[in-house]
């Protein structure tokens, strides 16, 4: 009877055993697959900045991302650009959009979505229908009329195209995000707060705020990468060089009518989509979390 036992129990074992391996062969072929499929996916971005380590004619002889004699010519040169002011111009004045459209976007699109996700009041599912339709219609149809409202205020080559728009919570998909986040918080707190005696606007900086900071730290992140890449905006309302932010100071690096030095170009790259990835990666928890909660309906 125990040598039958015994053989089961042997049998068994070499059953988890092969389970086992199958389990382990299978995790180490997927990972292999997400590992190649991640280093295809980020390869453009390791040749960028091992390219911009290389000379010019290095650049051109083999899709190989690391330099055969590295050198720092690229950001040195680059950084000095081919106008009279340095690259960290550039950085100042990307950051001097920057800073003013993320503290905007954040009150605006708070108090916005805000009203609509507690409040009640005439004509709430027109705008907030409207709200929707000008999430899905294209920029570029709202271009030209913004144009000419900018003109008429006199508006042109200044920075004020670029954070007012921000600051009355023009960027819709915010609003909407909120919205979406909004209705997953219960609002047993804010009924608290509001038998308390607090009032709307403290009952959203010190109750809604705090449980919307992932929320908000998403909107902030996708508003920071949208406007570091953004071309198109300013190139429409900045026309000084004085006033260019980095998307448009590379621009100026591209002369199509003679031969220009590649390191240059991708070193300032590199040192552009630095700041993104930074803050992406620090935030990314945030982000995420932001992201997956605002799906949920509650």
């Amino acid at each position: 009877m125990s040598s039958t036992l015994s053989a089961r129990d042997l049998e068994a074992i070499e059953a988890r055993k092969r389970e086992q391996r199958k389990v382990l062969i299978s995790s180490i072929f997927r990972y292999i697959i997400l590992f190649a499929v991640g280093l295809i996916m980020l390869y453009p971005l390791i040749w960028l900045v091992g390219a911009s380590f290389k000379t010019n004619a290095e650049i051109f002889s083999g899709a190989g991302f690391w330099p055969r004699s590295p050198t720092l010519s690229g950001y040195v040169e680059g950084w000095k650009t081919s106008t009279p002011y340095t690259f960290g111009r550039f950085f100042l004045n990307t950051f001097l959009i920057l800073i003013p459209k993320l503290i905007g976007t954040a009150i605006s699109a708070t108090a916005v979505a805000y009203g609509f996700a507690r409040f009640e009041f005439p004509g709430k599912k027109i705008l907030f229908a409207s709200l929707i339709a000008i999430l899905l219609l294209p920029n570029v149809v709202t271009r030209i009329p913004q144009y000419l409202l900018f003109r008429e205020f006199g508006w042109l080559d200044s920075f004020l195209p670029l954070w007012v728009p921000s600051a009355f919570a023009g960027d819709a998909f915010f609003v909407f995000m909120l919205v979406q986040f909004l209705r997953a918080i219960p609002r047993d707190m804010e009924e608290a707060a509001r038998v308390d005696g607090a009032n709307s606007w403290q009952t959203l900086i010190f109750i809604v705020v705090p449980l919307l900071t992932p929320a908000l730290i998403s909107v902030c992140l996708f508003q920071f990468m949208w406007s570091m890449n953004d071309f198109l905006g300013p190139l429409i309302y900045i026309s000084s060089v004085d006033k260019y932010p980095v998307s448009l100071a590379l621009k100026l690096s591209i002369d199509t009518t003679e031969a220009f030095d590649w390191n240059k170009i991708l070193a300032m790259s590199v040192l552009t989509i630095a700041p993104a990835l930074i803050v992406f990666f620090m935030a990314q928890k945030y982000f995420i979390e932001g992201i997956s909660a605002g799906g949920v309906k509650g």
